[in-house]
């Protein structure tokens, strides 16, 4: 500093610079989330709001946790990204995304198991279904059908899944979740 220049004309940019470094090294979490973008505010992209949250998961009917996951929106609120994490180190996440030029939802799922599964739908009267197929081992392939339901408290999610080309269906997983407090 020189004797021109007073303390408070030091301090000031010096502080913007702290501030301005702080922003751009800060953990997403920690920075304000972007508006809802234009182009994804039309009301087919909140079909899937109500799973939006911070949840216990369970089988259902609900008894002990089996999981925690987030939803929340991310990209300006074009898409819901999920984040799973289970009690015996299996984690995933999804990207759900209503994709207006075809008129479909899609979501696409991955975990640290190196499972991929991209299933498509739409919401129906309040539910969202979405079904798909997923290459297994040896170079199968298994139908798999989700829905996910609005209930009281939280969101039930249900699988089903075939192997024989949909002529037969069995239950994958019946998961409750619960609104973490």
């Amino acid at each position: 500093m020189t004797s021109a220049q007073s303390p408070k004309a030091v301090a000031v940019p010096a502080i913007a610079f702290v501030l301005a470094t702080a922003a751009l090294l800060a953990p997403e979490g920690l920075v304000a989330t972007a508006p809802t973008s234009r182009a994804c505010s039309a009301p087919a992209y909140r079909a899937f709001d109500f799973w939006i949250g911070d949840w216990n998961v369970s089988d259902f009917p609900g008894a002990d946790n089996v999981a925690h996951v987030r939803v929340e929106r991310a990209l300006g609120g074009c898409v819901l990204h999920e984040f799973y994490e289970d009690g015996t180190g299996g984690k995933g996440e999804s990207f759900s995304i209503y994709d207006a030029s075809r008129g479909v939802w899609h979501q696409t799922w991955v975990t640290n198991h190196g499972t991929l599964l991209t299933i498509e739908g739409n919401p129906h009267h309040g539910e969202m279904l979405l079904s798909g197929v997923q290459r297994v081992e040896g170079g199968g392939r298994k139908q798999v059908r989700g829905v996910w339901r609005p209930v009281t408290g939280g969101v039930r999610e249900t699988a089903v899944t075939s192997l024989d080309g949909g002529k037969t269906w069995k239950a994958w997983f019946d998961l409750l979740f619960r609104r973490r407090v």
